[in-house]
């Protein structure tokens, strides 16, 4: 009984904690500045998750969201959860 409570405890705790990065990006488009700050597994998710939540403010339609999302960063720092 100890051994399963135990078990599912881990399991919820690890699926919860699934983050391994921290991403800040700062983007200009079309004059607007945004910063975004996301989670993810790995780094290069974290950077994009960033990135696409920052273009979905700045950009409209598809063509600028693709536009926004090949610019360069005005701000990027990314650091390893524990």
């Amino acid at each position: 009984m100890t051994g399963s409570l135990l078990f599912v405890a881990l399991t919820i705790y690890r699926s919860l904690h699934v983050a391994g990065y921290r991403c800040s990006v700062c983007l200009d488009f079309r004059g607007a500045q945004v910063c975004r700050t996301v989670e993810g597994p790995t780094e290069p998710e974290a950077r994009m998750g960033a990135t696409t939540n920052a273009c979905a403010y700045l950009a409209e339609g598809v063509t600028d969201r693709m536009a926004c999302e090949r610019s360069s960063p005005t701000k990027l720092d990314c650091t390893a959860l524990n």
